[in-house]
Parts: C-alpha cells; sequence; structure tokens
C-alpha cells in the first residue's frame, strides 16, 4: 500500500505496523488538528516510500535529519519546518511509549532555530479594534456576535462557529459565563461580560437552543471559513488597511488585555495558552524600559 493511501480507510487486517501505528497516533485528534497532523504525517510516509524506507520500523536519527533537511530544500521557512514535524515527532513518540520500536528515533533530532521575540499575526490597536466591533454590530448582529467573541473573549474561529446559545445559559458565582471546547479537545469557562452579552442576545433574538451565529442569508450555523469571511467583510467595511483574519482579533483580544496591564498570567487565562511563553509573544511592551522591573526593584530596595 502507498504512502498516498497509507492513512486511509481503517481495515487493521490490511495495514502494516507503521500504517496502524498512524491511525492510532491520529485518533488521538480531531477536526483541524487531525487534518494537519495526518497531512504531515502523509507527507513523511511518501519520503519514506520514495526513498526506499519503511515509515516506522529501523528508522534512525539520521533518516528523521535528512527528512528535516529535505523540508527545508523544498522552500519551507524554518518555522514551518518545525511545524511540519509535530506530527512526525509525534508519532515516533507514542509509537515507543506503545513498545512498537525500541528507541525513539525523532527525540534528538536537530530542528531549524526559530527565534520569535513576537507574534508575527497582524492584529488591531486598541482604537482599530474599537472601530471593528462597531463596524461589526452594524452589518447584522450574526457580525458582531463573531466579533466580541473573537475579539473580547479570544475565541478561535472554530469556537466561535461552534458556540451554542445553550453554551451561555449559565450564571457561575455571579457571572455569566459560556462553556466551551478549545484547542485539544480541553474545556473551558470564561466570563461573558455585560457588552458582550448585550451583543449575543441580540444575535439570539427569540431562539432559545442551536447554534448562536448563523449565516446572515440563509439561516445555516456558520463554520471556519464563514467565520473567515465574515471577518474580511467586518475589516473591508472598517476600512482596515492591512489583511485580518480571526486570529487577528485573538491576536487583538490579548495584545490590548496586555497593553491594558493585564498580567500576564491572566493573559495566559484569557487566551487559554499552556505555555506562559506563547502568550509573552503577544507582548508587544515587553521591550519598554520604562517597565523595566529594576525601576520598581530599585525603589523598593535603595529608595530612589
Amino acid at each position: 500500500m502507498s504512502g498516498t493511501t497509507a492513512l486511509l480507510p481503517f481495515r487493521p487486517m490490511e495495514m502494516s505496523p507503521a500504517q496502524l501505528a498512524a491511525v492510532s497516533y491520529l485518533a488521538r485528534y480531531s477536526g483541524h488538528t487531525h487534518r494537519l497532523y495526518a497531512f504531515q504525517l502523509r507527507r513523511w510516509f511518501n519520503w519514506c516510500e520514495n526513498n526506499g524506507l519503511d515509515p516506522l520500523q529501523e528508522i534512525q536519527r539520521a533518516h528523521i535529519e535528512l527528512y528535516i533537511r529535505h523540508l527545508g530544500n523544498s522552500g519551507l521557512m524554518d518555522s514551518s519546518v518545525v511545524t511540519m514535524m509535530h506530527a512526525v515527532r509525534g508519532f515516533f513518540r507514542f509509537a515507543h511509549i506503545d513498545g512498537l520500536i525500541a528507541s525513539d528515533p525523532a527525540v534528538y533530532a536537530r530542528l531549524p532555530k526559530v527565534h520569535r521575540d513576537e507574534s508575527r499575526t497582524q492584529g488591531l490597536d486598541r482604537l482599530e479594534l474599537i472601530r471593528f466591533l462597531q463596524v461589526a454590530q452594524t452589518l447584522t448582529v450574526h457580525h458582531g456576535a463573531l466579533a466580541y467573541l473573537l475579539g473580547i473573549n479570544a475565541l478561535r474561529a472554530s469556537e466561535a462557529a461552534a458556540v451554542r446559545i445553550e453554551d451561555y445559559a449559565e450564571t457561575l458565582r455571579g457571572h455569566r459565563v459560556l462553556h466551551l471546547v478549545g484547542k485539544g479537545n480541553k474545556p473551558a469557562t470564561m466570563p461573558i461580560t455585560v457588552p458582550v452579552l448585550r451583543v449575543l442576545e441580540a444575535c439570539r433574538g427569540q431562539r432559545t437552543a442551536g447554534p448562536l451565529i448563523l449565516r446572515p442569508v440563509s439561516g445555516n450555523p456558520i463554520d471556519r471559513r464563514d467565520a473567515y469571511r465574515m471577518v474580511t467583510r467586518i475589516a473591508k467595511v472598517a476600512d482596515v488597511p492591512r489583511h485580518i483574519s480571526p486570529h487577528s482579533l485573538r491576536h487583538a483580544a490579548i495584545t490590548n488585555a496586555l497593553d491594558a496591564g493585564v498580567p500576564l498570567r491572566d493573559a495566559q487565562i484569557l487566551a487559554r495558552h499552556a505555555d506562559p511563553r506563547t502568550t509573552e509573544h503577544y507582548d508587544r511592551a515587553r521591550g519598554n524600559l520604562d517597565r523595566h522591573a529594576v525601576h520598581f526593584l530599585t525603589a523598593y530596595v535603595a529608595g530612589v
């Protein structure tokens, strides 16, 4: 069976150990992550097939590093090479855990060094975000709800598209809250502030259940692609002079929270980042010498 079909229909008796290990690994994921990792593993399987290698058995670190070099020579940026290796490294890690291979050949493979002082996403500053939210509400109530969920609650496009009316019906410790399932199937609960609730209720109308944000024309639930198109339309009407995506709104929520003085730990909770270093990439002012901790320490210790 060729690499291009290695991850297709689940027929265990017809699968090689490598194919079965790949299917087992991909079963941990769903949605966009599943599709992305399946694509990455297909590319690895194809490269192995072209070079006469089994994708799992007898793979050595040298093979992994040759594949990494191949990805770089194919024109991918260093950051894209690192991303393309996510599924390959996970595939070998779990194959080792499951006892399918004696050791993990990818664990010490050298990846390109990627230095990111800040997120490359083009976000919105405070005034641009305010205008974006205002314009969104003038289009339709659905555009308004989407903009507030992305730009205030920092939801991802797929998360905002999946919000149901029942998901924000509960009040917890005096706060109206939104329950959602985020990246990696991690559940999260976050408060809904009054301005956001007002927009969500306008979008809900007289409905009591079902998907919250609908396509303005057909009335069908939106998906990630619809969210992208809706954000693009809002940005055009708002005269934002650059490309804006749903992630730009999530980026704006996090960066503006940090600009407003929200502590890094609280901004991490808003973003639902597992690693605080990811949130740090959004801090536009961390290089500001006026905010350097040495000033506060000097005043505290030396009284100057």
